[in-house]
């Protein structure tokens, strides 16, 4: 049975097509720059590894040319979509309404769409990306995988907020946390490569990319994060602020007559490292000014690495100790100064980088030294597999 996974984030498409019978990649690739410039990256296993330029202002742009080289006579993997047994879409927000994958309805397709304005950036995103392959693969069973599952372990004074319990009676207002599929995922490689059993584990799993999360895990179960009602919380991330002052709202809704529907589209697409550095939200750019000599670009980068070095000392605490720190996703796994950077808040953990190890970008190494109170990895993720496990088992 072949799955295709479809990880529609807020401004990239990352895709895999796996045999579920030997869990074998069978192709994969990821869209990025999705509504800048665009571009693919794609491979077919034993063919050759492309990269292309291309147009792309929106997801459903992204999901035709997805479809287009799989279906590629010299760079595909299948030779008609009737191959595709099944798709399974990372699917961000599922509010309490959803704590496990599901099949794809138009009564789920309400629920999700109902939830758009917990995660205005990837709730849209994933809806484009499950309406384009129903439109392309009619009647090709469709399952959801949600981000919020793994979070669901989290204790009630980790998901609930300071403010009157009757929001959370009436509105479901509460932390629900994100990236869970890579949390569950990362957390349990990290395991095998430390030799316990998960259980057994304080892991700290550092999810960096455009989006961005932190997740404290305690025997295999989240215990808390830094993302919360929506992905907007947390960490300075891409586009996003981040956590700020709440009464910032009111204020500078007050001095630019903003609306507040026009001030949370600023937090969530016009700030973070992009609004600090006034460049780019892509870690590539920021790296390049601050070789030019940029200072915007270097208090961008400042930010998100001592922001992100703060939580993992508080999750520290939340643990009462740590085993092992590990970096993740397309920033973690591929900016070796972004690691370094944040690690050089952790030396009273005993905490020693290895330079050369930390050179290597996208393969699973540990980048700390034989000296090092705690180990660090870097553990690329793969959410595709683990949602092309829950697919298989609803659309058998």
């Amino acid at each position: 049975m072949k799955v295709l996974v479809i990880n529609c984030g807020s401004s990239s498409l990352k895709y895999q097509l796996i045999d579920s019978e030997t869990e074998q990649v069978l192709a994969k690739g990821i869209c990025e720059r999705i509504k800048l410039d665009g571009s693919l990256t794609h491979q077919a296993t034993g063919k050759e590894k492309i990269q292309i330029e291309a147009p792309m202002p929106d997801h459903s742009a992204a999901v035709k040319l997805v479809l287009q080289y799989l279906l590629d006579e010299k760079l595909g993997a299948i030779k008609n979509l009737d191959e595709i047994a099944a798709v399974g879409h990372r699917v961000v927000h599922g509010g309490e309404k959803f704590s496990s994958a599901v099949l794809i309805n138009d009564e789920v397709l309400a629920a999700i769409e109902e939830c758009c304005d917990l995660a205005p950036l990837h709730n849209p995103a994933n809806l484009i990306g499950i309406r384009a392959c129903q439109e392309l693969m009619p009647g090709v069973p469709q399952v959801a995988v949600f981000d919020t599952a793994f979070h669901q372990t989290m204790p009630d004074y980790a998901y609930t907020y300071g403010i009157p319990y009757e929001y959370y009676e009436k509105y479901k207002v509460r932390r629900y946390g994100f990236h869970g599929t890579s949390h569950s995922f990362v957390s349990k490689r990290t395991a095998e490569l430390l030799g316990k059993d998960i259980k057994d584990t304080k892991i700290i799993v550092c999810h960096l990319g455009g989006g961005a999360s932190i997740c404290a895990v305690e025997g295999g179960k989240s215990i808390d994060t830094t993302m919360g009602l929506t992905p907007l919380e947390g960490i300075t991330m891409g586009t996003r602020s981040g956590n700020i002052d709440p009464a910032i709202i009111e204020y500078i809704a007050n001095k630019e007559g903003k609306t507040l529907t026009e001030i949370i589209s600023m937090l969530n697409k016009e700030s973070g490292v992009y609004g600090i550095s006034g460049k780019s939200s892509d870690f590539r750019d920021l790296n390049k000014g601050i070789a030019e000599g940029d200072k915007r670009c270097e208090i961008a980068m400042n930010v998100f690495t001592y922001q992100a070095a703060k939580f993992i000392g508080g999750y520290v605490a939340a643990m009462n100790g740590v085993d092992a720190i590990v970096f993740t996703a397309g920033v973690g796994e591929n900016d070796p100064k972004v690691r370094k950077d944040t690690c050089s808040h952790l030396g009273y953990l005993g905490v020693e980088i290895d330079d050369e190890a930390n050179k290597l970008r996208g393969e699973e190494v540990k980048i700390s030294t034989e000296n090092s109170k705690v180990p660090v990895y870097v553990v690329p993720t793969n959410e595709e597999l683990a949602i092309a496990r829950e697919t298989v088992a609803l659309a058998k």
